[in-house]
């Protein structure tokens, strides 16, 4: 009997490295040991007539952990540290489910996104992104007199 490395990554059962990341009662090590810089973080963009609206989960990142940044060429990243909790004397861990971290997300921002006027708000753990448009112009029409 030989075992086959499926390459499917770190979650994949039949992966070597889901195997290696797991101690001997079953505790699989927590995502950020694994990877420097996670992507997990469930974000929402929605379009309304006069701004794109972004909403990032963030559960335990207090507003100080996180940071939005504007980039040139118009790409917005959010981006922060989820801290770990590490046990106390006398406590172990049974169960990790919940990454910690640092995390980073990158949109590209459509044209007509305002970048001067980038707004950002956290409450109860979801970060809501905020990036008016500029203001739909009317195409101007100049009537062009015809000589001859």
């Amino acid at each position: 009997m030989s075992l086959v490395r499926s390459g499917g990554g770190v979650f994949d059962p039949l992966s070597l490295d889901f195997w290696a990341s797991a101690d001997p009662l079953g505790v699989v090590r927590p995502l950020a040991e694994q990877c420097p810089v996670l992507t997990n973080v469930c974000v929402d963009w929605k379009e309304t007539p006069a701004a794109h609206v972004l909403r990032a989960n963030l559960p335990g990142v207090g507003k100080d952990a996180a940071r939005v940044e504007v980039e040139d060429g118009g790409v917005l990243v959010i981006s922060g540290e989820r801290a770990r909790e590490e046990p106390r004397e006398g406590e172990a861990w049974r169960l990790v489910e919940r990454s910690s971290g640092r995390f980073q997300r990158r949109f590209r921002l459509p044209r007509g996104a305002r970048l001067d006027q980038v707004s950002a708000a956290m409450e109860d753990g979801v970060l809501t992104v905020t990036v008016p448009k500029e203001k739909a112009k009317k195409p101007q029409v100049k009537t062009v007199e015809i000589s001859g």
